[in-house]
């Protein structure tokens, strides 16, 4: 980077940004009028809010109580969410409920600091007894990040104490000094809460306790081997077997993969790279480089999902990819555009923001549905009626079929998912010096602070459905200044113009800069040329060999079985077959869809025979016009089959 951006990188805020109509408008405000109202409720109805009042409304088994544990993270993102819509869209009323939770949240609060709804009235001898399985620094990490969103939007700093507080206790109980426990988090997030809260505050304290959880991770002596032994168990009792499960296995800067429980690990990640931006660790950032390298280019599912196995809830070994049991969280998808957006800033490449895209718009956004009151936990690539694998604590299996359900027993998926929507304005720009990026594309306006000089970019299109996009200068007087747009992966063409006249300029990681000083109403036009496209499985992948997913610009697309029959299996799309996009103003308020012709390959000796020899078998092959839809959107309408990888011929 060039001395006219030699200022630090830093995202663009949510604030900064409007976002006036298209797709994400909508998208925020189902979030607003329905998403979360409707996780306010469940949180009611479960006796999750109730709980920071000492009452408890529902009693839930010994051997189930691990979810009771995390019940506070919950509300943390639920907050989230809560702030950031405030942060663009005031609404008192909502403010008065969350500032109502807010109270509660502080009566609970212990004289040392300590917070947390479970082991001060059910079992107060477990107390940082067990940090490898019982979630209290998770919950630290969620409540302090809504905290700060809170803060960040009302200026209401009352819940930023009440979590800087219980920030100070964990620092006074954990650490390498003397007195202290060297304990880390078994599911890591704290780390990367911690330096949001140290950017706010300015308190350094913060980084340091961020940076020691990361250090003293999988250290010898195991400190969960020690806390073990002190419960009066066994290493060998552990239900995991191996601490491969929650990335301390090893010390965290001897890993080489991405391994275990994938949101675990993807929120670790995502803290390792908020550390080493902090503090200028160039270890670190080697270490995050390789991560990032092998979990994105061996173990990332197509839709950028993550985590294949329901056994550990994550990864499992390279090109290791099944469809119809594919895990591939909600939650991990979203660490993973978390981690891909912290990447960006502390290595600026547009590869992180590729990765960053695909995740929210495919395995995240399918996590919800599109009336915005139905989630799933899992999302495979491959379903079928009958099938069920969100595993156990998850089950959408409903009459036999897929489907998103209204609530889990580990809800962890539907606040996350709300507040991600409501946040994805701090993911659309970043900004160093002189220098602004834009990552994603959609309706909106945004302000910025340039050389002390105001400047308003208003940003023009119909992204995802089209790759139009256009931008309009508004400043007082000329200011010179880069704007540095990305062409994604997927786009292979592209054209630019400036004020009309076009411009022959090449994308350098992944991203075209216009350097010049720019003046009140100059426009900027960029075309991405958004074809359909087959995407081909790397032939490691075996569980691919063979066949295509269709993709269009940052969206996948699959087939279901109400728009293309039964037995997706047996259908082929020809090489030689040409893909057409349209768009149908009339399928969930307007979407593209792609129709192309295809074979399905039928046994018309109508036996019933499970296996034949192919000799006596007539097979024939029926063309029909497919249809296929975004990824995104499967699962909103009569249930049936889907697939998104289809048999090539």
């Amino acid at each position: 980077m060039d001395a006219k951006v030699a200022a630090r990188l830093a995202p663009v805020t949510l604030r900064q940004v409007a976002i006036r109509d298209g797709f994400w408008a909508e998208r925020q405000r189902v979030n607003r009028e329905i998403t979360i109202p409707a996780i306010y409720q469940k949180l009611e109805e479960t006796g999750r809010l109730a709980a920071w009042s000492g009452v408890r409304t529902h009693e839930i088994p010994r051997e189930r109580s691990v979810v009771h544990m995390f019940w506070d993270s919950d509300t943390g993102k639920w907050l989230e969410a809560v702030a950031y819509s405030l942060s663009t869209h005031p609404d008192a009323a909502l403010k008065a409920q969350a500032d109502a939770v807010i109270a509660a949240i502080e009566s609970a609060q212990q004289e040392d600091g300590y917070l947390n709804t479970y082991f001060p009235l059910l079992e107060p001898a477990g107390r940082w007894a067990n940090l490898r399985d019982w979630h209290e620094l998770y919950n630290a990490g969620h409540l302090i990040e809504g905290a700060v969103a809170y803060m960040q939007a009302t200026g209401d700093g009352k819940l930023l104490e009440v979590l800087s507080r219980f920030a100070d206790c964990i620092d006074d109980t954990f650490g390498s000094d003397d007195g202290k426990l060297r304990g880390y988090p078994g599911h890591p997030e704290i780390e990367l809460a911690l330096v949001k809260l140290y950017r706010e505050t300015g308190e350094k304290r913060y980084l340091k306790l961020a940076k020691y959880f990361i250090d003293e991770r999988g250290q010898a002596p195991h400190y969960y081997d020690w806390e073990a032994t002190e419960r009066g168990e066994s290493r060998d009792d552990y239900w995991a077997k191996t601490y491969r499960y929650c990335q301390a296995h090893a010390p965290v800067r001897e890993h080489t993969e991405a391994n275990g429980h994938s949101v675990r690990a993807c929120y670790l990640y995502a803290g390792i790279a908020d550390v080493a931006l902090e503090t200028d660790d160039a270890e670190l950032l080697r270490l995050s480089r390789l991560l990032w390298d092998d979990l994105t280019q061996q173990q990332m599912y197509v839709h950028g999902g993550v985590g294949p196995s329901h056994h550990n809830e994550g990864f499992t070994f390279a090109y290791d990819m099944p469809n119809e049991t594919a895990y591939c969280e909600t939650c991990a998808a979203i660490a993973l555009a978390f981690w891909g957006q912290r990447m960006f800033h502390l290595d600026p490449d547009g590869r992180y923001i590729d990765i960053m895209e695909r995740a929210i718009y495919n395995s995240s956004l399918s996590g919800i549905s599109h009336s915005g009151d139905e989630f799933f936990y899992a999302n495979p690539l491959t379903a079928y009626p009958g099938v069920n694998p969100q595993g156990r604590w998850h089950d959408t299996l409903e009459a036999g079929q897929y489907r998103r359900v209204p609530w889990f027993f580990c809800p962890c998926c539907p606040p996350n998912i709300s507040r991600l929507i409501a946040s994805i304005g701090d993911y659309s720009y970043s900004q160093a010096g002189e220098r602004v990026y834009v990552h994603l594309y959609h309706d909106n306006s945004v302000t910025l602070d340039v050389a002390g000089r105001a400047l308003e970019l208003k940003q023009s299109t119909q992204y995802p459905w089209n790759g139009a996009i256009s931008f309009a200068v508004q400043v007082d007087e000329p200011l010179p200044f880069e704007l540095a747009l990305r062409i994604p992966d997927w786009c292979y063409d592209f054209q630019l113009a400036v004020n009309g006249e076009a411009q022959s300029l090449l994308a350098e990681k992944g991203y075209v800069v216009l350097a010049r000083e720019w003046a009140a109403g100059d426009s900027v036009e960029l075309k991405l040329s958004m074809p359909v496209e087959r995407v081909l499985p790397h032939p490691n992948i075996r569980q691919t060999a063979g066949q295509i997913a269709l993709q269009r610009g940052p969206l996948l697309y699959c087939l279901e079985e109400t728009d293309n029959g039964p037995q997706l299996a047996n259908v082929q799309i020809p090489a030689e077959v040409k893909l057409e996009a349209a768009f149908d103003t009339a399928l969930f308020g307007g979407v593209s869809v792609i129709t192309g012709e295809a074979l399905r390959s039928e046994r018309s000796d109508g036996s019933s025979a499970l296996y034949r020899h192919r000799s006596q078998v007539n097979i024939a092959d029926s063309r029909f016009t497919f249809r296929a839809i975004p990824y995104y959107l499967w699962a909103n309408r009569e249930p049936g089959e889907m697939r998104v990888w289809v048999r090539s011929c």
